[in-house]
């Protein structure tokens, strides 16, 4: 990081925030964390160490035994409740089917029995031979080794290649898998495969040596899948005693473990804390013969309650920016307040308001039709409770499940996704005659987070998707005003999505620059500097100009603007206005304007569907799925010396490429216009339909087979920075006016 970067950072995070990260990388290199945590062997702490005193007996043998069945025994009669028992499998094998119907060779059964094989499914999306077991500090993508005998204090971030590879497997995703192809079918050999991998597990990763106990959240994520198996084959032939107890003991190292460097994670304002301090409140709750229960419960409850009110916003968008990880922050809470119900603990009742606005937030970015969201935001292919067949990009389930925990209502109707209810609530939460659906599951109105700065417009069989506000928590990626749309449940124009956290170049993290982006580039430049790998500066602030209008010829008119090219030498400043026509039919228009000339380059990355591309006239018609689909783009002045160009699977960049899974991309469509200026004026027609497009003076012209359109344009843009782009829209001889803002922007 640059000294000059400093006084950015003291203003957004705060001198706290700084000395407390200075302090912690200090402790790092003198030792500190290593001696506060030393590396023991299993065998130096054993599960009786860490219970209370009265119990302790459980677990100490008589008679030459280890006392293992004593603890079985306990656990059997006296253990918490949890989302379900044993009992319940023959009731819940009733409902398996309707669930598997349509899912082929992805349904859990199949997937357990690859695991078996070797085969294990990495960011839910690529499946590869690992070995069983695998090797837990391999990365199976590059070969690459991390230490194994090393303090995990010692083990670098970034120095092995990309540590989220190594630390996939040891997550312990596929316990889930395993636990629902079991109560399918009954077959032991699927308890006993989780067994086995636990065993290896424990002997190649002793206590704080190696690279999968370095991250507290990745701790938490693997107690929790290993709390759900232990419950999920409680009475399995192949949960004998001793492996109980030793789990038992694992669960309790890792409570020590993210108890002891909780603050780090807190620190980060995201969801670090948020899971660790889920972690300990499941260890705290489903353990209470352990001697830290009680303030490992207490500890995660206060965690769990500060995090969700200052990272939940008022408007139920999240601190990081991302749509993926708030998913992952509703599993959290959705996991933790349903046990503190079952063991009658709630939680207050302001979390769950913050919850319950967290899940319509995501319910108003799902599409309907294939419950897929925007791909905005940072994306590590996380998904901590796969309990169902679902696509990992298909949101409902956890929509689904939010809904039932803080309405008793359903989001949609019945569906793969219900699964997840099933699990979490148990089968009467299935009973659809009896538990009531939301009205506006199909038909949804437009949608404003202004807190988060998110925003939806919707038209018949369309929406688009875009991000305008300022920054109350750390940019993930520098793709203020990114515009997604939509069309009957196409992705037409789409977010690049996240390829890797640390990979060689031009693939290192680079899809979290604005280039990549769906909006506007000057000279180059990010609309913030990347100060670090996950670190932006300085913060740049979005301003709405003007709220979504909606006019009565049918057409609605939104515009935005944010500052972040106001730091150049030159300054630039930009603004987007974005207009519905109606009939599917959208407008973006793209204004930047300064003293001195600038490279000024819009850009549009779309679904690789086949195409033909006119570039004398800057259009490309699209065959989706869905339907033909047509983008036509250019300038209002010198579009002569406006430069077009289509890359698709750029052989030497990151350009024409979309990441939906994490390592994983695929080919897409990058659009760009480039125009040398001081000012320049971009328009952009997304449609079913050609358009034809007339540029006039002040005015867009545009005419299909539906649409009969003017877009009266405001004179003297430079001169009239309080006012709208457009002042007015004429649609099929109708003419409508924009209503000015009522406060200047600033």
């Amino acid at each position: 990081m640059k000294v000059a970067h400093l006084p950015q950072l003291a203003r957004h995070l705060g001198t706290g925030w700084m000395v407390s990260r200075a302090m912690y990388g200090l402790r790092l290199r003198a030792g500190v964390m290593r001696r506060r945590m030393p590396a023991k062997s299993w065998d130096e702490q054993p599960l009786e160490s860490f219970l209370r005193d009265e119990m302790k007996p459980l677990a100490t043998g008589e008679n030459g035994d280890s006392g293992a069945e004593n603890y079985l025994a306990h656990r059997k009669k006296n253990a918490p409740q949890f989302f379900f028992s044993p009992e319940n499998r023959e009731n819940f094998r009733a409902h398996f089917s309707r669930f598997d119907e349509n899912a082929g060779n992805e349904n859990p059964v199949a997937l357990a029995e690859k695991i078996a094989r070797g085969e294990f499914r990495f960011f839910e999306n690529e499946t590869a031979q690992i070995g069983f077991p695998p090797d837990w500090h391999r990365n199976v993508f590059t070969g690459q080794q991390t230490p194994r005998a090393l303090h995990w204090s010692e083990i670098s971030d970034f120095g092995g290649g990309d540590i989220k590879v190594i630390w996939e497997p040891s997550r312990f995703g596929f316990a889930f898998t395993l636990v629902r192809a079991f109560w399918r079918t009954g077959d032991e050999k699927f308890a006993e495969l989780f067994w086995q991998l636990v065993e290896n597990w424990r002997e190649e990763n002793p206590p704080q040596l190696g690279a999968n106990w370095k991250c507290g959240q990745e701790i938490s994520f693997r107690v929790m899948a290993w709390c759900f198996a232990l419950y999920g084959f409680l009475d399995a032939a192949a949960t004998t005693a001793e492996r109980v107890k030793k789990l038992a003991q694992m669960i309790a190292v890792s409570g020590q473990r993210i108890a002891a460097n909780l603050d780090y994670a807190l620190q980060q304002r995201n969801n670090h804390g948020i899971s660790e301090g889920a972690g300990l409140w499941t260890i705290g709750v489903l353990f209470p013969e352990f001697r830290d229960a009680q303030k490992w419960r207490e500890t995660g409850r206060r965690v769990l309650e500060t995090q969700g009110r200052e990272l939940i916003y008022d408007d139920g968008s999240f601190s990081q920016h991302s749509v993926n990880y708030h998913r992952v922050m509703l599993h959290d809470f959705i996991w933790s307040l349903r046990l503190g119900e079952l063991c009658g603990e709630s939680f207050s009742s302001e979390l769950r308001e913050r919850v319950t606005r967290a899940t319509e937030w995501l319910f108003q970015l799902t599409d309907v039709k294939n419950g897929d969201a925007p791909c905005y935001g940072q994306n590590d292919g996380a998904l901590i409770l796969p309990l169902n067949n679902c696509f990992y990009r298909d949101h409902r389930a956890v929509v689904q499940a939010g809904h039932f925990l803080t309405k008793k209502t359903r989001a949609f109707s019945s569906g793969a996704w219900d699964e997840d209810l099933l699990w979490l609530f148990g089968a009467d939460a299935l009973d659809f005659e009896k538990l009531p659906r939301r009205e506006s599951e199909k038909t949804r109105g437009d949608f404003v987070a202004e807190t988060g700065g998110y925003f939806t417009l919707h038209s018949a069989e369309s929406f688009v998707f875009t991000r305008c506000g300022t920054f109350h928590d750390r940019p993930g990626q520098a793709d203020m005003t990114h515009v997604d749309l939509w069309w009957r449940g196409e992705a037409i124009a789409l977010d690049a999505g996240t390829f890797s956290y640390n990979a060689p170049k031009p693939w290192n993290n680079s899809l979290s620059r604005t280039a990549f982006h769906n909006t506007l580039t000057v000279d180059g430049r990010d609309q913030m500097e990347q100060a670090g790998k996950f670190l932006w500066l300085p913060w740049l602030r979005g301003c709405v100009r003007c709220a979504p209008q909606k006019l009565p010829n049918m057409a609605t008119y939104f515009e935005i603007e944010h500052d972040g090219f106001q730091r150049l030498a030159a300054p630039v400043c930009y603004r987007r206005a974005i207009v519905r026509l109606g009939d599917d039919a959208w407008l973006v228009l793209d204004f930047a304007e300064s003293a001195q000339p600038h490279e000024y380059r819009l850009h549009w990355l779309l679904c690789d569907a086949p195409h033909e591309w006119d570039a004398a006239n800057r259009r490309v018609a699209l065959h989706t799925n869905a339907g033909d689909f047509h983008i036509a783009c250019g300038v209002f002045s010198d579009a002569q010396k406006c430069a077009a160009s289509l890359v698709r699977a750029d052989e030497n960049s990151p350009r024409g490429w979309r990441s939906r899974f994490y390592q994983s991309r695929e080919p897409a469509l990058s659009l760009a216009l480039l125009q040398n200026a001081s000012t320049s004026f971009f328009w952009t027609i997304f449609s079913p339909e050609k358009c034809e497009v007339e540029v006039k003076e002040n005015e867009l012209a545009i005419r299909s087979a539906k649409i009969h359109a003017a877009i009266h344009l405001q004179k003297n843009l430079q001169k009239q920075n309080a006012l709208t782009l457009v002042t007015a829209i004429t649609k099929n001889d109708q003419l409508c006016k924009i209503a000015p803002p009522q406060n200047s922007a600033k």
